[in-house]
């Protein structure tokens, strides 16, 4: 590890020279990619000399420790405990930081949530995750925008399409991805029985055209009139659009905006998108085990998480991570949650890097 350090430390002075040159200070592109790669390499490069300075350190107090009267042998060895702690913490870190970055991080990140078991109430459930993402993003300085939507006729949603700007979205919205159950008294129940329903997430890194490019031979682009809940007609123009690609059988349909030209573009980009994740997925799994469907059947048995409103406690199955305090979680307070599975994943990542 100590031979990756000095070449992360080497490219890191590379780096910090070519960003004071004029030449790539004028190429707006060049020069942001640099400063995101010398955002990288000075977290690694800071901590690694942290990490030197501190060995050092430990290594001269358990010299004097050794040679060191009681008094003084007590104040040492509480010097050297906090030394070891310290370096145990930084080392966990660099190796964190060292492992391979996921190729969507830098990426936007399109989000799909539809109503799955459970009718109506289902599609009210796809509207309170859609809500609950919308205000972690603020939280998290994420920009948001909708990208199509099928309102139900109580207020919720079908269907829900947005995308994610903003750093960290992909490396977070990705374990969102899967079937969510909740348990609570629907709207519509007169007895007051608690049912169980369910909504899927799926999660997609938004591809740019150069990533997945699009043959007009394979699509089959239909248009049609833009409706409301209950089929009722909201426009008086064939503006949505349908459009599916041949080849996959994939089917993507916007319709919230007035423009047919609009509507297109969006679905163009939340296909490019299918089609790339479909394309990692299929990577991923031919280098290892197959790995199953975000979304799966879609059933209440499937689930990541469950969110149960009268104990007020949300669980992700995945980790075995409860917490009572379901109502913060649905206004947008994921922190807790979202940290436990990204350290999760660091931890799976790090065991398999051996």
């Amino acid at each position: 590890m100590l031979e990756r350090l000095d070449e992360l430390a080497r490219e890191l002075a590379d780096v910090e020279a070519r960003l004071s040159d004029p030449d790539v200070y004028a190429d707006q592109a060049r020069s942001a990619e640099l400063a995101r790669r010398h955002k990288e390499l000075d977290a690694v490069v800071s901590r690694a000399r942290r990490l030197r300075s501190l060995t050092e350190d430990l290594a001269t107090a358990r010299e004097m420790h050794a040679e060191a009267d009681a008094t003084d042998r007590a104040i040492l060895k509480q010097e050297i405990d906090e030394a070891e702690a310290e370096i145990e913490g930084l080392t966990d870190e660099i190796r964190v930081l060292l492992l391979p970055r996921d190729p969507n991080d830098e990426r936007n990140v399109i989000v799909e949530i539809r109503g799955a078991e459970g009718g109506e109430e289902a599609n009210l459930f796809a509207r309170d995750l859609f809500e609950m993402y919308r205000a972690w993003s603020g939280r998290q300085g994420w920009a948001l925008e909708v990208l199509g939507a099928e309102p139900s006729p109580m207020g919720g949603y079908e269907q829900i399409t947005f995308q994610v700007r903003g750093e960290g979205g992909w490396s977070r919205l990705k374990h969102e991805a899967g079937p969510h159950r909740v348990q609570r008294v629907p709207v519509t129940e007169s007895q007051g029985r608690i049912h169980t329903s369910s909504a899927t997430v799926v999660v997609l890194p938004e591809a740019d055209e150069v990533d997945v490019e699009l043959d007009p031979n394979d699509l089959q682009i239909d248009v049609y009139r833009s409706s409301g809940p209950g089929g009722q007609s909201v426009n008086t123009t064939d503006s949505a659009v349908r459009i599916t690609h041949l080849p996959s059988g994939l089917v993507v349909s916007m319709q919230d905006e007035k423009s047919q030209l609009q509507n297109k573009e969006k679905a163009l980009r939340v296909l490019r998108s299918r089609l790339l994740r479909a394309e990692q997925e299929r990577a991923e799994s031919e280098a290892s085990a197959a790995r199953r469907s975000q979304v799966g059947g879609g059933g209440r048995s499937e689930k990541i998480r469950t969110y149960n409103f009268k104990e007020n406690r949300v669980t992700d199955h995945r980790i075995g991570l409860t917490l009572y305090k379901l109502d913060r979680v649905l206004a947008g307070d994921l922190g807790e949650v979202s940290d436990a599975l990204v350290a999760d994943e660091q931890a799976r990542r790090l065991t398999e890097a051996g």
